[in-house]
């Protein structure tokens, strides 16, 4: 894609989304080390096991993130970029079912002794596909041909997911792509077809399997069965509660010590509420609005339709997948095994969120010569 008419100027990178987003990887890396300290010591005798390996993901990360706002030429327009990000994704989750099974499913491949989770790249190379596809023929946008063809590749990416499987994954990578095609202009019609279509399905694959059936029951009436399918989400609220404003303080949690299962991944939100109270965990929410608000504003000013469609499509990426997350985490939503970006352990997630915060400052980097002439 070119991109020709364009300014770039290295001291304009958004400062503010930059300064929030290390934010978050230091009490990432804070709550990483106190909810695996015990767990660690036990497991490794190593209490900075997890810390470490996290603290590794957030060096790559952020190398990577400095990397790419550091370059003039904007690599994430040129097709090929683009379409190898696609196809090496694809790939990538191809190469994941022939994987051995971990914890019962094929999510990783593995290399030289450690784990990559591909779907993580793939909700990002997605983005990438669907603002450059939706951006070339801007006039044949709202056609149901540009529609399907949308469609196909999104379903295949979910397809593959779903057969590691990883529903809550392939759930929110659906959900965000619906989205980026709203706002790149496909007609609401089509989508509210495609949902009253799925709608059906949707229902018949909750019911059809027991376990994601007792994930409904245990949201509506955790107490019937406390010990149980209410068991997590129980042990969440608790924490949550415990935690006051202040907090316990930090480093003593109780829930932690083998009570709240998945305390360090996907309910690390919960904590953060028990050892810093609902200071902790209003700062959590408003550090991830504020991300939003600058994403938005970094797409308001992108020089090019495909820049502002990306920027939106990161921005919103991120955010709503926190939003999940916390959600799950207060009892609002069943759970999907989706990370707090930038705070759950998870090297995978800490990287690719990072490359692609990275993209977000350099696109705040370039303005339009038109815009800036006007």
């Amino acid at each position: 894609m070119k991109n020709h008419g364009e300014i770039y100027r290295t001291a304009s990178v958004d400062k503010p989304l930059l300064i929030i987003t290390l934010i978050l990887v230091i009490i990432g890396l804070i709550m990483v080390f106190s909810t695996t300290a015990i767990k660690a010591s036990d497991a490794y005798q190593q209490p900075f096991y997890y810390f470490l390996n996290q603290a590794l993901g957030a060096l790559l990360g952020l190398a990577f993130l400095f990397l790419i706002i550091s370059q003039r030429y904007p690599f994430y327009q040129n097709p090929l970029f683009i379409f190898g990000l696609l196809f090496l994704s694809f790939l990538l989750l191809g190469l994941c079912l022939l994987m051995p099974a971990f914890r019962h499913a094929h999510r990783w491949v593995y290399f030289f002794g450690l784990r990559f989770q591909p779907s993580e790249l793939a909700k990002f190379s997605l983005l990438f596909f669907l603002a450059y596809y939706l951006t070339k023929q801007p006039e044949r946008t709202r056609t149901l041909k540009t529609f399907f063809i949308s469609l196909i590749v999104v379903g295949i990416f979910c397809l593959l997911i779903i057969k590691e499987p990883d529903y809550g994954t392939a759930f929110f990578l659906l959900m965000i792509s619906l989205m980026i095609l709203f706002i790149g202009g496909i007609r609401l019609v089509y989508l509210i077809g495609l949902g009253l279509s799925l709608a059906p399905v949707f229902i018949l694959f909750l019911v059809n399997t027991n376990y994601r059936f007792n994930r409904i029951l245990a949201l509506l009436f955790p107490g019937e069965d406390p010990l149980g399918k209410g068991f997590q989400l129980i042990q969440s609220k608790l924490a949550i509660g415990s935690g006051g404003i202040l907090g316990v303080s930090l480093g003593e949690s109780v829930q932690k010590l083998y009570f709240l299962p998945c305390a360090h991944t996907d309910f690390i939100y919960a904590i953060i509420g028990e050892e810093l109270g609902l200071l902790g965990t209003l700062t959590i929410i408003t550090l991830f609005i504020l991300f939003l608000w600058r994403g938005i504003i970094i797409s308001l000013k992108a020089p090019n339709n495909y820049s502002q469609l990306l920027a939106a499509g990161i921005s919103l990426a991120i955010f709503l997948q926190a939003i999940m997350n916390i959600s799950i985490v207060l009892g609002l939503i069943p759970p999907t095994g989706l990370p707090l970006p930038f705070i759950s352990f998870g090297r995978s997630s800490l990287v690719v969120n990072l490359m692609a915060t990275g993209i977000l400052l350099h696109i705040s980097q370039r303005r339009s010569l038109a815009r800036r002439k006007t």
